[in-house]
């Protein structure tokens, strides 16, 4: 069964009997109506805390003793960790745990940390595509500006003709290639491990960098690619370029970049993710004008909601059935 508090937030009822059950820590109301819309009446029992702001102080009691854990965006230090007792997986809702958690510590602790890939490959994709379109036109500056009675007109950038680079060519990159494709952009990437994709130019770092008007972000965030995009690196774009991140923050060094957009380098960015999130206020991304901002939402839509959640009980299913 999904336990429903009638608090918002509030702990869950007393913790089901049986080998498994799962609780899902962080559920905000969109995905709490999903996972209750996707349950299966034969699955393992899941608890629903209901409130997304969760401390990771929290969690020990909040898990009370469950073996499997749900989680979307909270964080779960090691020492943390070490305190939830029963807990032998984390179903992580994304790809980026590791922004989160410390697969590998947690590992000596006997916990292991399930991912989810392609659940919102589209979503992201289109996202990218929405934030370069809206930084090559100025739109959310213009947006800003009119709403305070200013009447700001800008030349904007047409991207039919312009060439778009893809660092990473996973699912994310492969779906932004074809939507670029379709208005006439040229297409580069250049992925870890080499990877061709049709209507895409495989090309190395330095190339793609030196001749894209676009360059979008589209890798995993590890230890070899934390800071990825280095001020060696961002110099070496194309000046005036526009960069689109989407993938996570921790891949550019925040330094460099908020230097490059504000010493004209580069001439836009639009970002979804960022190296501390939430966003702290009066943050300096916020008071540039060359700079678009979302709230980590790329992967928000229904049809992404679904499969993401649909592959968590899927995983959940998989550790109940060992």
């Amino acid at each position: 069964m999904v336990s429903d508090p009638s608090t918002a937030g509030a702990a869950q009822s007393a913790p089901h009997t049986g080998a498994w059950r799962a609780v899902f820590v962080d559920a905000n109301p969109t995905l709490t109506a999903v996972a209750m819309r996707l349950r299966r009446a034969d699955d393992l029992p899941l608890d629903i805390h209901r409130n997304p702001d969760v401390q990771p102080e929290q969690l020990p009691d909040i898990l009370g003793g469950a073996p499997i854990a749900i989680v979307d965006h909270t964080h779960l230090p090691t020492e943390i960790a070490r305190r939830c007792e029963g807990l032998r997986h984390v179903v992580f809702l994304g790809t980026g745990a590791r922004s989160y958690m410390n697969p590998e510590e947690l590992a000596e602790l006997g916990i292991e940390v399930h991912t989810i890939k392609g659940y919102g490959d589209t979503a992201v994709a289109e996202c990218a595509f929405s934030l370069m379109w809206a930084a090559a036109k100025g739109l959310a500056r213009m947006d800003r500006e009119m709403r305070q009675g200013n009447w700001l007109r800008s030349d904007g950038v047409q991207l039919t003709g312009k060439t778009i680079g893809l660092i990473g060519l996973g699912g994310i990159g492969q779906e932004l290639a074809r939507l670029a494709g379709g208005i006439g952009m040229r297409v580069l990437a250049w992925n870890r491990t080499p990877r061709q994709h049709p209507g895409v130019e495989a090309v190395d770092l330095d190339t793609l960098l030196a001749q894209s008007d676009v360059v979008s972000l589209h890798l995993l965030l590890t230890d070899e690619t934390r800071g990825f995009l280095d001020r060696n690196r961002i110099r070496s774009m194309r000046d005036g370029a526009i960069l689109i991140n989407t993938a996570r923050g921790a891949l550019v060094d925040e330094e460099a970049m908020v230097e490059a957009l504000r010493d004209g380098k580069l001439a836009h960015a639009g970002l979804d993710v960022f190296t501390v999130e939430p966003m702290p206020p009066g943050h300096v991304l916020t008071t540039l004008p060359n700079v678009t901002l979302s709230a980590h939402s790329a992967f928000r839509t229904p049809e992404a909601n679904d499969n993401l959640f649909g592959a968590a009980l899927e995983h959940c299913r998989r550790i109940a059935a060992q």
